[in-house]
């Protein structure tokens, strides 16, 4: 799923490019193994599948459910039911149900972003300088492709809260705590989004692909459905699950779902805490950040590398929205006021992890523009030349940087990340652990993305790779991991 960590740890640079072909037979598997995700299944990852297939929806009702009934504490469930003060059932009857009110309002809500993705051209690139908008080509397919994509998140971004602001403030078509009134509600609608739409990829795969040569079948049905069969699953030229999903209902809705909760918090206690400020002004500066490289977005692991199935479908319909702003949600429960020293400090933690985490991102795109013919901290930057094979069989050149903060660290970028990410958890206090839950599994995310895209470079450069890796040694902290 999406991390909505929007980064990509290695800077590829194209050099030279072949026309391509559709072509792919098992033999040819061992030579794309760099590409997406696995051929084969072992028992370890088909015993994790099938749990996170029937656990991670319980999580995450688990942790919406503890707020709604428990303010937030996560060990309360557990202790009523170890004490025998409720039982699984009471808890389930107490928690809100589905309701249609709850449908129309998220059916509105995908209708309406899927009417600015598809219908609206990019506007913004001709009005804000520096921003890349509009027609951007997308990283090479295993097939050799190099699929097209109309990059409007900005805009539609803009559109969208700018009617939210309006409706709030002069059209009152509906509360602004209208999400957090119908929040468990609006969970379960997401859940038959996110495996609808993971079903049909997957039946689209057998029946009609948008690309043959891009689709990898295990034979195992619960690996395929959940990691994905399809490459880019495409209705049309332009509607592209991953680009949609993966930024626009969930993403969108990330600074929307905070602003509902600051109104809410409002609402009952007559003030917006400065935690609930600082979780969305921090959070929503990464979000801008996201919609305003989209362009970038298009060559990270999420479009370059994965394949689109549940773990994509589902975890951007749900898991994102839902965890991911679980600070927000605490904070309606358990109002926080810092102290004005900690409330600079948290801030400063987070902007610091910021401009890591965009500086990083942006010396890598500057030098992949300009093929290495740039300035990184005032001096050429140095790097590895590597090359690798498409499944077309043609050879390709890419070149690796080793300088800036390239030089300190193969995922700095992600470090600033974490930095930030801790940032939002520390606006909560130290009253509960829900809040940290966000930091706990970035860590683990990204330490899992770390190892599996090193594997996968591994694979791709080959003694390459082993240059890069003597030229820069660590992961994550310099002299550290």
């Amino acid at each position: 799923m999406t991390t909505m960590t929007t980064t990509q740890s290695l800077g590829d640079v194209k050099r030279q490019s072949r026309n391509p072909t559709n072509g792919i037979g098992p033999t040819e598997k061992e030579q794309v193994g760099q590409w997406g995700r696995a051929w084969e299944v072992d028992w370890f990852s088909l015993a994790s599948v099938i749990f996170l297939l029937l656990c991670a929806p319980l999580i995450v009702f688990y942790f919406v459910m503890s707020c709604d009934q428990y303010q937030c504490a996560l060990s309360g469930p557990l202790l009523d039911l170890y004490s025998g003060k409720s039982s699984a059932s009471d808890i389930w009857s107490r928690a809100p149900s589905f309701s249609w009110t709850a449908a129309k309002i998220y059916t509105t809500w995908i209708c309406f972003q899927v009417f600015l993705y598809m219908c609206l051209p990019d506007v913004c690139h001709k009005f804000l300088p520096g921003y890349v908008g509009g027609v951007q080509d997308g990283a090479r397919t295993p097939a050799g492709l190099i699929n097209k994509y109309e990059v409007n998140g900005l805009q539609a971004w803009i559109i969208t809260h700018a009617l939210w602001f309006a409706n709030a403030n002069y059209l009152h078509w509906f509360s602004p705590t209208i999400l957090f009134d119908h929040w468990i509600s609006l969970l379960w609608c997401a859940n038959i989004l996110g495996y609808g739409v993971a079903t049909f990829a997957m039946m689209k795969a057998y029946l009609f692909p948008s690309n043959a040569k891009d689709c990898k079948f295990t034979g195992n049905f619960f690996y395929d459905y959940m990691m994905g069969i399809e490459f880019n699953p495409r209705i049309g030229a332009w509607f592209d699950f991953k680009l949609f999903f993966n930024g626009r209902p969930g993403i969108v809705a990330w600074t929307l779902i905070n602003l509902s909760f600051a109104a809410k918090q409002q609402e009952l206690y007559g003030q917006v805490t400065n935690s609930m400020i600082l979780v969305n002004v921090l959070q929503a500066i990464y979000v801008l950040d996201f919609f305003w490289n989209e362009a970038w977005y298009l060559k990270t692991i999420d479009i370059c590398h994965d394949h689109f199935g549940w773990y994509l479908g589902w975890g951007d319909c749900v898991w994102l929205p839902y965890l991911y702003t679980l600070q927000g949600l605490y904070l309606v429960y358990n109002p926080v006021r810092l102290s004005t020293a900690n409330a600079i400090s948290v801030l400063l933690l987070g902007l610091v992890g910021y401009y890591i985490f965009r500086i990083t991102n942006h010396q890598k795109d500057l030098f992949r523009r300009t093929d290495g013919n740039c300035k990184i901290w005032g001096r050429k930057p140095k790097y590895i030349e590597c090359s690798y094979l498409s499944i077309d069989g043609q050879r390709h050149y890419s070149k690796l940087m080793i300088s800036g903060f390239w030089g300190l660290a193969r995922h700095f970028n992600y470090t600033g990340d974490l930095m930030g990410s801790l940032s939002y958890c520390l606006a909560c206090g130290f009253a509960h652990l829900l809040p940290y839950f966000y930091i706990i599994y970035m860590s683990i995310l990204l330490i899992h993305r770390c190892i599996r895209d090193e594997h996968r470079c591994s694979s791709k450069y080959g003694k390459d790779w082993s240059r890069y890796t003597e030229a820069v040694p660590y992961r994550l902290i310099p002299g550290v991991f």
